[in-house]
């Protein structure tokens, strides 16, 4: 399952085992040292052996198969010949295919490496990705008390509270939210100044067979009443994300215009930006799975919307030092086309699954940060309109926060 901020359940976290060290090298075998030459013992010449005389062979003896010794112990040329040619043509395909991957992750460990310039921390512009069980009733008014201690001194600004998922007609279901009103009323009281926005999402088709059609008016048109209904209910703002979204969408762009007017804050999760230029169509083409969007069409989606946040996890990356760097440069790319006028937030992973495409040993909270941290100095540290957004609280570990208090917050 692809790691996104789409999710409905929010089961309880659970703390996963430490890694596993790497085993220390195997020591080498030992070789014992050449015993002497045993004792020469000469033989009577009468019973001393000679060369083996080998008959000769019958004139209508059969030939021995090609790649068969030869009686006199020696090889005959044949088909091995044919099988080292192969063998080498396989390691020049396989050396070929593997020499750009090793060019981009050699360069993934150069972006990681440098210092962040002094001053490139929070911004008070960061948001924290909630699970569903703070608007259907499971969450109580001790759990907000404790989570006003928990973002207190931080720079959380924005809370993205699952309030769907929405129907594939773009519809929400009356009964998807019902605590909201409570819970903005109570963060509001214990954290004026944070606002709560309604995360509202589905599965896109034509990738996903059983999912929504933007292509249809009528469920663009339903989706901007679903945002009203949000904001009518008390949200100060709506964050989508829907997906997979394949880059280049003029329907999610049309959808976008639309939702505008709807509410007074819009905000939308992203996708990762492509690492080499038009990676997106190579990877579509052979997996049926674009991905990444286009630089330029990511800033068309950021031109408009107040808010846009990456999802900058699952990466695939197997080390911290590849992971870092990559978010360093998604960071750079981001920030190129995202106007001043737009937030934009680089996603920390607040989780710790290992499966395809993310491994917890790498994708980590320090090595996100510093990667951030070492985009934003290349780039444009002195924006202002920038933070991060955390993913998710219900599996978020208390080193995770110790590493974005201490890292980015820069508090105790």
């Amino acid at each position: 399952m692809k790691r996104s901020p789409n999710q409905e359940n929010d089961p309880e976290p659970t703390a996963d085992p430490e890694p596993t060290a790497d085993p220390s090298p195997a020591p080498r075998p030992h070789t014992p040292a050449a015993a002497p030459n045993p004792p020469q013992t000469s033989l009577p010449p009468a019973t001393a052996p000679g060369p083996a005389r080998v008959p000769p062979a019958p004139a209508d003896a059969p030939e021995p198969p090609q790649g068969s010794p030869a009686p006199d112990g020696e090889s005959r040329p044949g088909r091995a010949g044919g099988k080292t040619k192969v063998g080498r043509w396989t390691l020049r395909v396989i050396l070929l295919l593997l020499l750009p991957l090793l060019i981009a992750e050699t360069a993934l460990r150069i972006n990681y490496a440098g210092d962040p310039k002094a001053g490139t921390y929070s911004r008070n512009r960061d948001a924290l990705w909630l699970g569903h069980a703070w608007v259907d009733g499971r969450r109580t008014d001790a759990d907000v008390t404790a989570l006003a201690a928990r973002l207190a001194d931080t720079g959380i600004r924005d809370l993205y509270v699952h309030a769907g998922p929405l129907e594939h007609n773009g519809t929400l279901p009356k009964s998807a939210c019902p605590k909201a009103r409570w819970l903005i009323t109570a963060v509001h009281r214990k954290l004026p100044g944070v606002r709560v926005q309604a995360w509202l999402g589905d599965e896109l088709a034509p990738e996903k067979p059983n999912a929504m059609h933007l292509e249809k008016k009528a469920t663009r048109d339903a989706v901007v009443a679903s945002a009203r209904q949000v904001v009518a209910a008390g949200f100060d703002g709506v964050h989508f994300d829907l997906e997979p979204l394949h880059s280049g969408d003029r329907n999610y762009l049309a959808l976008l215009d639309a939702l505008r007017p709807a509410t007074p804050l819009l905000s939308v999760a992203a996708h990762q930006i492509d690492p080499l230029p038009d990676f997106h169509s190579f990877w579509g083409t052979v997996t049926g799975h674009p991905k990444w969007w286009s630089q330029e069409y990511f800033g068309q989606v950021a031109r408009r919307v107040d808010q846009i946040a990456v999802m900058s996890y699952d990466t695939m990356q197997p080390l911290q030092s590849l992971y870092g760097g990559y978010v360093a440069q998604q960071t750079s790319l981001a920030l190129e086309v995202t106007p001043a006028d737009t937030d934009l937030l680089m996603g920390l992973p607040f989780y710790h699954e290992n499966r395809f495409g993310h491994w917890a040993h790498a994708e980590t909270v320090p090595a996100a940060v510093r990667g951030v941290r070492l985009g934003l100095s290349r780039t444009d540290p002195d924006r202002a309109t920038f933070g991060v957004a955390l993913y998710v609280d219900f599996a978020a570990t208390e080193d995770d926060w110790t590493s974005y208090r201490k890292d980015w917050v820069r508090t105790p």
